[in-house]
């Protein structure tokens, strides 16, 4: 017995007629005869009366068709119950440099998940190279970084390009000059670089900012990160070159000024699989354009291959 051997058992009950029940399943009349028949002989009884008009069930028949109800509505349950499971189970990895969590990345990754309530999402935290290795590999489906390496497997989309800044104590003399300060400014300073990661990293991309307008910094520090980079300042220490989505990290004393510089920008990179144009590819894209949005950041679409473009 077969779960549609059920299910054409309680259509025929239901619309009390072969012809009926045969139109609704798509299927013929004989063939359907032939299948009850099938069933009524499985069983050793007769389940519907022959000749009625309209069609009956014999008592034993209605018995059969109440517990033939419940178990394909049980079926449907536990069908429905599974699909929900195997969503949750689903899980969309995202790389990410941890500098993209002071600025809208989080936003980003909150209106994803509140769009895809069954998707595990999960967060590891990689450099932009280790994140190319990582598509490639298949250990993560997007990644979020700042600097351009490129690849033939991978499609690498500029989001935006981030104005950069400076991190000073408030006691420092740089601070009054609130309108910002050139990279000529500060090129003698002290200054705090990070992460103090395998290279490239965002040290590196400040050291070629340097030089391309042909300045040789000698006074720089690597520290493991942009909070003790900061941290250092506040106390005192030097200052820090840093994207304008840091200014969050607010300590006392801690000044920031707009870095003026037509190239000082820190661009912000997402990348993907090339030819990956799947669902959820889609849809972190969109969540980045909702929240451009509603920020008011100027960008251009992507246009995918398999799907309507952006």
């Amino acid at each position: 017995m077969e779960l549609r051997h059920l299910r054409y058992y309680v259509t025929i009950v239901e619309e009390q007629s072969f012809t009926k029940a045969a139109e609704k399943l798509y299927i013929a009349q004989p063939p359907l005869s032939r299948q009850i028949q099938n069933l009524e002989a499985e069983l050793g009884i007769q389940l519907l009366e022959r000749g009625s008009r309209p069609l009956k069930t014999t008592e034993a028949g209605q018995f059969f068709y109440q517990h033939a109800v419940k178990l394909l509505s049980n079926a449907e349950e536990i069908k429905s119950m599974t699909q929900r499971v195997g969503m949750q189970e689903k899980t969309f990895r995202m790389g990410f440099v941890g500098s993209l969590l002071f600025g809208l990345l989080s936003k980003i990754v909150y209106l994803f998940r509140l769009q895809h309530p069954h998707l595990k999402v999960e967060w590891i935290e990689l450099s932009t190279a280790e994140q190319i290795a990582a598509l490639k590999a298949g250990r993560i489906d997007v990644g979020f970084g700042r600097l351009r390496i490129s690849d033939p497997a991978i499609r690498r989309v500029l989001l935006r390009e981030e104005p950069m800044m400076v991190a000073v104590q408030s006691s420092h003399p740089l601070a009054k000059q609130s309108h910002g300060v050139n990279l000529v400014d500060i090129v003698h300073e002290k200054q705090f670089l990070y992460p103090s990661t395998a290279k490239p990293n965002f040290s590196t991309q400040i050291r070629h900012l340097y030089s391309e307008y042909g300045l040789d910094p000698k006074n720089l520090v690597e520290v493991r990160e942009v909070q003790l980079a900061v941290g250092m300042v506040a106390a005192g220490e030097g200052i820090c070159i840093v994207p304008d989505s840091a200014k969050t990290i607010q300590l006392p004393h801690l000044h920031y000024l707009p870095l003026l510089d037509d190239r000082a920008v820190s661009p912000i990179f997402m990348v993907t699989r090339n030819m990956d144009d799947t669902e959820h590819i889609r849809a972190i894209f969109d969540c980045v354009y909702q929240v451009y949005d509603l920020e008011g950041i100027p960008y251009q679409r992507v246009e995918f291959l398999n799907a309507p473009s952006y």
